[in-house]
C-alpha cells in the first residue's frame, strides 16, 4: 500500500492536499498542555481552528475523523477544550457521530486519601463523520452471557395483515457487538529507542481503522508523532499519509514504519 511520511506543519501540508481525498483521520492532538513535546510549535484554539477547517475539506463525503483528545484540569476544573473542539466541529458541517471512551488500563494520577476526585482513566474519541458514514464495520467481540441458548417460549406478532403469528426462534450468540466505551490493551507497546509521551495504543488504532475504513482507503495522521496509526494501517491494506512537525518524532516514524522519505 502507499506510504507517504511529510515532515512538516500539519496546517501547510494538508492546504496543499486534494480536497476530499481522505477515507479516515485516526489522530491525538496535543492535549492542552498534559504533555511537553520537543518541538510543536504553538497549540491553542485558534490553531485548532484552522486544523479543523483543513481536515473538513480534505475529508471525503461519508468520511470519518477519530479526534481522540482529552482535558487538562486547571484550577481545579477541567478546562473543557475537548467539547469546544467537538462542537467547533459541528459548527464547521461534522456530524458528531459518536462520543466514544477510551478506558486506559490505569490512572496516571490515582485517588488518593488526600484527593478530591476519582482517578481520571478515560479519554474521548470523537467520531466526526462528513455526511453519513459510508463505512461502519462494527467489531463482534463482546462475549454474551446467554451464548449458545435458544430464546424462551414461543414469542408471538402479528403480520401486517394484523393476524397473530408464531416468530422464529433463535440461539444467541457467542459474540455481540461492541459498546462505545473501549478497554484495550496496549498491542505493540512502547521501547527504549521508540518513544512518545502520549504514544496512541496500537489496539486502538487498528480497531478504529477496521470499523470505520475498509482496504484500500486512504487513512490521514496529521499529528503522526511515533507512527502507531500508520503501523496499522498499513498492516490493515490501507494507504498512510502520516504528517509531524516535530523531528525526532518524524525520524521514531519513519524508523517504526521501516521507510525512509
Amino acid at each position: 500500500m502507499a506510504c507517504e511520511l511529510i515532515h512538516g506543519s500539519n496546517i501547510e501540508v494538508m492546504q496543499d492536499m486534494s480536497a476530499g481525498g481522505i477515507d479516515l483521520t485516526i489522530t491525538s492532538p496535543p492535549y492542552d498542555d498534559l504533555r511537553t513535546y520537543n518541538d510543536s510549535g504553538i497549540w491553542d484554539f485558534n490553531v485548532f481552528k484552522k486544523v479543523a477547517e483543513q481536515l473538513y475539506r480534505v475529508t471525503a463525503d461519508g468520511g470519518v475523523v477519530m479526534w481522540n483528545v482529552n482535558d487538562a484540569t486547571i484550577k481545579g476544573g477541567e478546562s473543557g477544550s475537548s467539547f469546544r473542539q467537538a462542537l467547533y466541529f459541528i459548527d464547521m458541517g461534522f456530524l458528531l457521530h459518536d462520543t466514544m471512551l477510551y478506558q486506559k488500563q490505569s490512572a496516571a494520577y490515582p485517588a488518593g486519601k488526600k484527593s478530591n476526585r476519582y482517578s481520571q482513566v478515560f479519554e474521548y474519541c470523537f467520531i466526526l463523520s462528513k455526511g453519513k458514514p459510508k463505512t461502519a464495520n462494527l467489531i463482534k467481540d463482546k462475549p454474551n452471557k446467554w451464548a449458545g441458548v435458544s430464546t424462551w417460549g414461543k414469542p408471538n406478532g402479528r403480520n401486517k395483515e394484523g393476524v397473530l403469528i408464531q416468530q422464529r426462534q433463535f440461539e444467541i450468540a457467542e459474540f455481540g457487538y461492541r459498546e462505545n466505551i473501549w478497554k484495550l490493551h496496549n498491542g505493540k507497546g512502547k521501547s527504549k529507542k521508540n518513544t512518545h509521551p502520549a504514544q496512541m495504543p496500537f489496539d486502538l488504532a487498528r480497531d478504529h481503522i477496521i470499523t470505520w475504513s475498509n482496504p484500500n482507503d486512504v487513512v490521514l495522521d496529521p499529528f503522526m508523532g511515533s507512527g502507531t496509526t500508520g503501523i496499522a494501517a498499513l498492516e490493515l491494506d490501507r494507504s498512510f499519509i502520516g504528517i509531524e512537525i516535530d523531528e525526532e518524532y518524524f525520524n521514531i516514524s519513519q524508523d517504526r514504519i521501516g521507510i525512509v522519505v
